[in-house]
């Protein structure tokens, strides 16, 4: 009509291609453009922290396997003057690093699983100034969590852990049993 504005709901599936005149057609793939473009910005930025917060997390099951291989030196002498090959004891201490690593993903859960529930109920406030994004944004903003999402992230957890946890061990295998039953490092 002219002078005025309609609301025309289309549903979850496409009217094609209307035309009237003096009106044009806009889905909502063209309506939220805007918005995909944050969220793919925002994406990026996020993936560099979850980066930087993995390689923090990594380097710290680093150095906790090489204090471990460090101050268990006799121990591991022990196992090699007891007949365990080389190849056997890194394997133990690798395995040993996995188990950590599960044990942590296992009281990550204990809080985890709660604090998310409650974030995606409860969902984030937002300030009031947000309105001036220029964006039609709610108050409140809920996260959502795919099952994809969390399994992917604790698998590449895991893996990386495991990972880390091989690299001081490899220590071990050039440890010769006199020595390591010493108490000496090569």
């Amino acid at each position: 009509m002219e002078g005025e504005a309609s609301i025309i709901i289309t549903g979850n599936y496409e009217i094609g291609e209307r035309t009237y005149d003096g009106w044009v057609f806009n889905d909502q793939a063209s309506l939220l453009s805007e918005i995909e473009e944050i969220v793919k910005s925002k994406k990026v930025g996020a993936s560099i922290m979850y980066i930087i917060l993995l390689l923090l997390a990594l380097l710290a099951i680093f150095d906790t396997q090489v204090l471990s291989v460090f101050r268990r030196q006799k121990e591991i002498g022990t196992y090699i003057a007891l007949g365990m090959t080389r190849a056997e004891v890194v394997s133990l201490f690798t395995i040993e690093g996995a188990m950590h690593a599960i044990f942590a993903t296992g009281v990550a859960a204990i809080y985890g699983i709660p604090l998310l529930a409650w974030q995606a109920n409860k969902g984030y406030a937002l300030t009031p100034g947000t309105d001036k994004y220029g964006l039609a944004i709610a108050e409140r903003i809920f996260p959502e969590y795919s099952l994809y999402l969390i399994i992917s992230t604790v698998l590449i957890i895991l893996i990386a852990a495991t990972i880390v946890s091989y690299l001081p061990s490899r220590k071990i295998a050039r440890m010769r049993p006199t020595d390591a039953l010493k108490g000496k490092i090569q």
